[in-house]
């Protein structure tokens, strides 16, 4: 009888843990989409860098503040929708102004593809292999920090070889936080598939941008 219970609360956990899972990659690809439709119109109606930057920290408040109070009810839906678009309009100057450039189209192309395909790459390795990657968790704290004063320290200093680094330190930690939150889903860490799918999209959507960097950077334009 006990082995029985055990099965069935086993089976339970598996059934929990795939909804989990599915939810998360459904709701992140529809954010995705709503992101890069953002994107697209701040591009189209060309809104200035003040504008952008009023956008990405009311993005961030909102990812902070507001999102977990409502992860939990049918709130939290169009609330990371809102976040989600706000970060997509937040980035248009910044595309714009890669694609003004000879390679421009290219570049965003690249660092497009770059995303993608760490993304599943490494998505494909959490869900396969269901190791546990909770081990990361503290390294991924130091090295936020990191790189947190890293950023205001450069504010000041303005150096562009630090610049690069950045970005490379930036693409390393989102590549292991795909692998860490991937993790916690699949070994029941994280049960909320709204708090799953903002986490994954920060993931992503700092990866593209810093993988942007890099790639305007090499390509010497």
């Amino acid at each position: 009888m006990a082995e029985y219970k055990a099965t069935v609360s086993r089976t339970e956990s598996v059934l929990a843990t795939n909804k989990v899972l599915r939810n998360t990659y459904a709701l992140l690809g529809m954010s995705l989409l709503v992101s890069a439709i953002a994107a697209l119109i701040s591009m189209s109606i060309g809104i200035g860098r003040g504008a952008s930057l009023v956008m990405m920290i009311s993005g961030i408040l909102i990812a902070m503040f507001v999102l977990p109070r409502t992860a939990n009810s049918a709130a939290g839906i169009p609330v990371m929708f809102l976040f989600t678009a706000l970060l997509g309009m937040s980035i248009g100057p910044m595309l714009t102004f890669y694609l003004s450039l000879p390679a421009g189209p290219s570049i965003v192309a690249q660092a497009l593809v770059g995303t993608a395909a760490i993304f599943f790459s490494l998505s494909f390795i959490a869900l396969t292999t269901k190791k546990d990657f909770s081990f990361l968790g503290g390294f991924l704290m130091v090295g936020f920090m990191v790189v947190l004063l890293a950023i205001l320290a450069n504010l000041f200093f303005n150096i562009p070889g630090v610049h690069l680094a950045i970005s490379a330190a930036v693409v390393l930690l989102m590549s292991l936080w795909i692998l860490f939150d991937t993790s916690r889903i699949v070994n029941g860490g994280e049960t909320n598939y709204i708090m799953a799918a903002a986490g994954m999209f920060i993931n992503i959507f700092n990866l593209f941008v810093h993988l942007l960097h890099l790639v305007g950077a090499l390509s010497r334009d």
